[in-house]
C-alpha cells in the first residue's frame, strides 16, 4: 500500500455531523484537535490531503487553511466527478488514494479509490464498503485513527513515533 492522497468528507467525518448556527445565522462546527494533529503528521511525510464535501462553510475553509490543506472542494453534488478531476490534476491513480466517509454520497468514491475507510458511526452501507472502519466516530478522532492505521499499513508508523522520541 502506497497512499499518497487522503481525501476527507467533512460533516460526519471531521465533525460529528451536527450543524450549529449562532444568532446571526453563522455556521459553527466542532473539530477534534487530534484529527488536526494527524493531518499535520500525514503531511510531514509528503502525503497530500484534500477535502470534498457537499456543504459549503467558511469554517471549513478556515480549518483547511490552518492545516495546510489547499485542495478544498465544497458544495459538491457529484463527489466522483471531483475525485476524477483531482486525480488527473495530481497525476495519481486510484490505488494511491484513501477516502474517509460516513454516508451514502461517499459511496461512489469509496468504491473507486484504493483504500476506502469508514468512521465508526457511518451508515451500514458505507461500513460494508470500507477496507477499514475506525474505532472512533466522526468528529471524535476518527481521522487520526485512519491516519495511524494507514501509517501502520505503509510501515511508516515507526518513523512517526521517532519524531516524538528523544
Amino acid at each position: 500500500m502506497d497512499i499518497q492522497l487522503l481525501i476527507l468528507d467533512v460533516d460526519g467525518v471531521l465533525t460529528d455531523g451536527g450543524i450549529i448556527r449562532d444568532d446571526s445565522g453563522q455556521q459553527i462546527k466542532r473539530f477534534h484537535v487530534r484529527d488536526g494533529a494527524g493531518i499535520v503528521m500525514w503531511r510531514r511525510f509528503n502525503r497530500q490531503v484534500a477535502i470534498i464535501t457537499g456543504k459549503e462553510s467558511q469554517v471549513v475553509q478556515h480549518r483547511a487553511e490552518e492545516l495546510g490543506i489547499t485542495q478544498v472542494y465544497q458544495n459538491v453534488t457529484n463527489k466522483l466527478e471531483v475525485y476524477g478531476d483531482l486525480l488527473q490534476q495530481l497525476g495519481l491513480q486510484d490505488a494511491q488514494v484513501a477516502y474517509v466517509g460516513d454516508d451514502l454520497p461517499d459511496l461512489p468514491v469509496m468504491r473507486r479509490c484504493g483504500c476506502p475507510i469508514a468512521v465508526a458511526d457511518a451508515v451500514p452501507e458505507v461500513r460494508a464498503a470500507a477496507q477499514y472502519v475506525t474505532a472512533a466516530p466522526g468528529g471524535f478522532g476518527a481521522v487520526r485513527d485512519a491516519i495511524e492505521w494507514l501509517c501502520k499499513q505503509m510501515n511508516i508508523w515507526d518513523q512517526v513515533i521517532a519524531r516524538y522520541t528523544c
